[in-house]
């Protein structure tokens, strides 16, 4: 249960369609599910935070993995987002439950996609096609969270013309993530034409010099554009709800 299916069930006890007693059965679920020694399942974070819990597969064996997305499912949660899944990992738990893998962005996902509540629209914009796993992890993420996202892919300043072709998007966009490695001059170029929150995103996409995004990273934080901020190196999932968040507020 997530905050606004609290809302909705409070609201019906406000009406009179639902009874004291039918909500508070609802409302009894555990707050966490102890599965052997090795999860403890956040069953309430969507009640706290507005987002349930998210899989994070790296670390974790294929087996853990199932046993976590199986909880959460049997406790009502109606998408399972599994980030950093590796083919095999994706493999075994698709032999047991309905997961959509996309091995680009390393992403899984197990149920339908929400129809989008957020107010607005995500652009997520990379500098170019390298960076498209990092990006998609991020838009994939606003998608599960119940967003409309717009992708502009290789419209880096190597060709500016690219990116400025797509003003229309850029101008009525809510929330922007822009995504790039090299130097990481994207952010900066779009903080410098957007009206909207610009979330950057420096992925390790680079030849020596870059240090494994460490370049792109120093860039994005020293933007002279306002309105930008830094998540981690290719943290697409980090930008991803960050824009969700900026999105769905009032």
């Amino acid at each position: 249960m997530d905050k606004t299916e609290l809302t909705a069930l409070l609201e019906q006890v406000a009406s009179g369609t639902l009874s004291p007693a039918d909500a508070a059965l609802k409302l009894k679920m555990r707050p966490i599910e102890e599965i052997g020694d090795y999860a403890k399942v956040d069953l309430h974070r969507g009640i706290r935070q507005g987002v349930p819990e998210v899989i994070y597969g790296a670390g974790k064996t294929k087996e853990h993995i199932l046993g976590i997305a199986r909880a959460m499912l049997e406790n009502g949660q109606k998408t399972v987002l599994i980030t950093r899944l590796t083919p095999e990992a994706a493999e075994f738990v698709s032999a047991s439950l309905p997961l959509r893998y996309d091995p680009l962005s390393k992403t899984g996902v197990i149920g339908e996609l929400p129809t989008p509540t957020g107010k607005g629209r995500v652009v997520v914009a990379t500098g170019g096609t390298s960076d498209i796993p990092v990006a998609e992890e991020a838009a994939v993420t606003a998608e599960v969270l119940g967003n409309e996202v717009v992708r502009l892919y290789d419209v880096g300043v190597s060709g500016i013309h690219r990116l400025l072709s797509h003003m229309d998007d850029i101008m009525s966009a809510r929330v922007i993530v822009a995504v790039a490695g090299m130097e990481g001059a994207l952010p900066s170029v779009i903080g410098g034409l957007a009206d909207c929150p610009v979330i950057a995103v420096p992925t390790s996409v680079g030849y020596g010099a870059s240090l494994g995004g460490i370049a792109a990273l120093l860039s994005m934080l020293n933007s002279c554009a306002s309105g930008v901020s830094v998540v981690n190196i290719d943290n697409g999932f980090g930008a991803g709800y960050m824009a969700s968040m900026i999105n769905h507020l009032d």
